[in-house]
């Protein structure tokens, strides 16, 4: 549970960040406006779209993490895969943000297998 939380933090910092670097680019004027068509390019873009995909993530893994917890299955199978997701997820966003295209994928990837890890691990 406390790697969900933290998890949890995270995402709330890579929205915050994305918020930042949007107003860094368009100004808070167009923020605090209906957005309608408003692309983000560079830095902004890419945290837009870590953001999203941190989003997704978090729904993805928080169901696996609740039951796991609930049904007192937690193990250190479930403890190690949730840690490694953890640092994946943060790896994945600052490679986003970055631009490093490769090593994001691999960072992506790494916490998607952890995911599904732990319904597997439910199931077993």
């Amino acid at each position: 549970m406390l790697y969900l939380a933290l998890y949890g933090l995270t995402v709330i910092v890579v929205i915050l960040l994305q918020v930042l670097a949007a107003v860094q680019q368009v100004g808070l004027t167009t923020l605090v406006g209906n957005r309608e068509g408003l692309v983000l390019t560079g830095l902004a873009g890419r945290m837009e779209r870590a953001a999203n995909n941190s989003l997704l993530a978090l729904a993805l893994v928080a169901p696996a993490v609740l039951i796991t917890h609930l049904s007192d299955a937690a193990d250190d199978l479930a403890d190690q895969l949730m840690l490694t997701f953890l640092l994946s997820r943060i790896a994945y966003v600052a490679l986003y943000a970055l631009g490093i295209v490769w090593f994001r994928t691999v960072a992506w990837i790494i916490a998607f297998v952890c995911t599904a890890l732990l319904y597997v691990d439910l199931i077993l």
